[in-house]
């Protein structure tokens, strides 16, 4: 059974990171997320599973990106969310700032993403100043 550790969810949200920086995001999300999953953005748009594999399929890839700050909070049995930092960077955009949530869930033994959430960062971590 996976465990939902701060190094588990940490190395998944990696991966997923990893995955749009070489324009694979539709393909890994699809896998990941849960089946009724939802990610909401920074724009308020609420996207289900099929929405999201949709978006990511073509989008431009980011060029690098940091987590920071990251911490585990237990929601319940099986569950949990992981709340970060992140700063990404795309060429010829200006940086993407941000606090996320990922709360992921057992799922037959698997950790799954559940439900994703970008905040907009208003101010910057000591690290990123």
């Amino acid at each position: 059974m996976d465990e939902l550790t701060l190094d588990r969810l940490l190395d998944l949200e990696h991966r997923g990171w990893d995955a749009l920086c070489t324009s694979r995001g539709g393909e890994h999300y699809g896998r990941l997320m849960t089946h009724d999953g939802l990610m909401i953005l920074v724009d308020g748009a609420v996207l289900d599973r099929d929405a999201v594999v949709a978006s990511l399929d073509g989008a431009p890839p980011w060029s690098s990106y940091t987590l920071t700050e990251a911490r585990v909070v237990p929601v319940g049995d099986g569950a949990a969310a992981l709340v970060y930092r992140a700063r990404a960077l795309r060429d010829g955009e200006a940086p993407f700032d941000a606090t996320m949530a990922s709360t992921y869930r057992l799922v037959d033994g698997e950790a799954r993403l559940a439900l994703y959430q970008q905040t907009t960062a208003t101010h910057r971590a000591p690290d990123q100043a």
